[in-house]
Parts: C-alpha cells; structure tokens; sequence
C-alpha cells in the first residue's frame, strides 16, 4: 500500500520561521505583542472591514460575537442545522432559543427560502454559516434582516479568500467570525478573528475577550467575559500566511477542478458545486454524497477508504440530532431532510494545502476500486 493519505496537512513553507523567530527574538510572545495587533489590522483590511479582533479560536470568535450583540433569554437565532456545534453553542449558553433550519441540496448552506417561516417576535439574529467552499446567498438574508430589524452574524470560519458577488466573505455581518484551525486557508494553529465597522461592537469584543478588564480599573469588573486572547506567536504565523492566501485560494481551486475531472466519472456520486451564480467555490474542502443506489453509508465508505490508506472526515452531524441538545427538550420531532441525508451519506476527502497530485492520484484510484 503506498503512504497513508491524511485529510488535511497544512502549507508552512512561507516566511512563519523567520516571523516567529522575530516574535521570539522580540521578547513579545504573550497577546500584548505587536503583531496581535498588525495581524488583526492586515486581516480586517483584506476583508474590507474596519476592526479585527483576533481570538484564541474560532469558537471564541463566535461565543464573543452572540455576547456582543447582547442576544439572551427571550431571544431566538436562526442559523442552519447542517454546521458545526460551535455555532449553536453560547446561543443556548446565553438562554437564547436556536432555532435551525434545512440546507440546500446543492450548495450545502442553509436553505434561504426556509427562514422567513421561522422568523417570529422574539427573533433577533439569523447566524449565515458558509459550508464547505460556496457562501450563503446573503442578498436574501439582508432583505429579510432589514424588513425584520435582524442582526447578522457572518460565519466566515471557511471562507477565506472567498468572494460573494465580487465582495469578500466576512465584509457582511454585523460581526463576522474567523477560525485560523490547521485545516483552513489560513492557520495560526489554533486562533480565530472577529471583524466588524461598528465601533461600539469592536470595544464590546476587545473587553469581552480579555475578561472585561475596566479601562482605569483593571480588577473591576461590571461585566463577565473571557479569556480569549490570541498570542504574537499565533499572529506571527499568521501573518506569514495572510501574504500567500491568494496563492493558497488558487491552489485550492486546482485540487478542486482535479477532483472535478477525475470523480465525475464515478457514478452515483454528488460532488460538490462548482460555481453559483453569486460565487466561485473555493473548495475549502472536497465533500461527496454518495448515491442512495450505493449500498453502503457514510460510516462504512470512510472505513473502506481508510483500509485502502485514504484519510477522510465525516460530515456535520446536524444540530437537531444531536443528543446533548435533544436532552435539553431542543427540536423535538423535527426532521430535516437535507441535512439528513448529508450526514448520513457525506463525507470529505483529503484536501489540505499540503496535498500533491500524486496524493490525489491515489484518492481517485481508491474512490474508484470502491464505486467505481
């Protein structure tokens, strides 16, 4: 069997060394550094925002982000039930109501046409989560933002580099969140970003993120936050990787169209959209569906994938199924088809920065031993 095949390995052969030998060199490791505040400041500027916030992970970014906007008990988000659990959790923290909603087939996001149904008097946010390689189809969101008096929170954690309608992703929420994981475009190892142009919200994350310090008294607090600070070394390598994200964007997009080419002579198997007519995908990651003629699930393909040394990653597992939520009396009898069906039978190839044509050659030779 040649080399296992792992399903993301990140691109660190830009200018990190000689940044983090800067930062060490410097004496400024901690969140205090200069380069916290040049990364935050270059990273809002290729978004078209005003204000960076960098955070210790994207999770952070979002937990910051809900906080911020002062969402609470009462209050309910609509956000898509095909994502990440970060998305969902300080809604309920904050004893707010989640309330989610099926994705697109083809897209993979949330189904747009489905939220106005679910928007009620208590509704006070609609979370947009960019899966995979295509953004939400914002304009929709924002009609119904404006008619509604919504707030916005952008989930940008996979989209960097990404542009929707000739506007980068991340430049639409009222706050937009990062994550900077080893898997996406850009890493700092772990890390995330919070960007915004309100002012007020930008203070609200700086003080939340470092345990609500008062300006002139430090050990006084009028309110609760966290400790969620990114360090010089995580900026260090992020700025390093900042300079090559165009470059990182066009080398995902050519792993994307070899897979394209080479998977579509695979039967039964849903690859992934390769434009809309908003955006380009830039193919974060390479996910199938598998036919509902292939007999076998999700669960059993990745483990044959695995026995022919391919790593793989499974698909959200939709927030109205999960157990820890339904113990909380959340999305009782709720079925989502989509979103379902998408966990149930999809799954992700490797697609990290690192992959070579010849690591990719082997995929496609194994995908088509097993379906082919």
């Amino acid at each position: 069997m040649s080399d296992f095949v792992p399903v993301n390995e990140p691109l660190l052969d830009g200018r990190e060394e000689d940044y983090l030998v800067a930062c060490l060199r410097s004496g400024w490791i901690s969140s205090e550094g200069p380069m916290v505040r040049e990364f935050e400041e270059k990273f809002a500027q290729s978004v078209g925002r005003k204000y960076g916030i960098a955070v210790s992970n994207g999770t952070a970014a979002l937990d910051a982000a809900v906080e911020a906007l002062g969402i609470g008990p009462g209050d309910e988000v609509i956000l898509p039930s095909f994502t990440i659990i970060s998305c969902i959790g300080q809604i309920i923290r904050s004893g707010a109501t989640p309330v989610v909603v099926d994705s697109d087939p083809l897209t993979w996001n949330m189904d747009v046409t489905a939220i106005e149904e679910k928007i009620t008097a208590r509704t006070k946010a609609i979370m947009a989560v960019h899966i995979y390689g295509l953004p939400v189809d914002m304009d929709p969101i924002f009609d119904l933002a404006r008619k509604y008096g919504l707030r916005v929170i952008e989930d940008a954690a996979q989209m960097h580099g990404q542009l929707y309608r000739g506007k980068p992703c991340g430049s639409f929420g009222d706050l937009s969140t990062f994550s900077f994981y080893p898997n996406k475009h850009i890493t700092t190892g772990e890390g995330g970003m919070i960007v915004t142009d309100d002012p007020d919200l930008a203070d609200q994350c700086r003080s939340l993120r470092n345990l609500c310090f008062e300006p002139n008294r430090r050990f006084v607090h009028e309110r609760l936050g966290w400790n969620l600070r990114m360090t010089s070394m995580q900026a260090a390598l992020g700025l390093a990787q900042l300079e090559r994200l165009d470059e990182f964007v066009g080398r995902k997009r050519r792993m994307g169209a070899f897979y394209q080419e080479r998977l579509s002579r695979i039967p039964s198997i849903q690859l992934p959209l390769s434009e809309t007519g908003y955006a380009r995908s830039i193919y974060w990651v390479f996910g199938i569906i598998l036919g509902d003629d292939i007999p076998m699930d999700a669960v059993e393909a990745m483990k044959r994938l695995a026995a022919e040394g391919i790593g793989t990653r499974p698909f959200f597992y939709p927030m109205h199924q999960q157990p820890v939520l339904r113990r909380q009396g959340l999305f009782e009898n709720l079925t989502l088809p989509h979103a379902e069906k998408m966990y149930a039978r999809g799954f992700y190839l490797p697609s990290g920065l690192a992959l070579t044509e010849g690591q990719m050659e082997q995929v496609v030779a194994a995908m088509s031993r097993i379906f082919g």
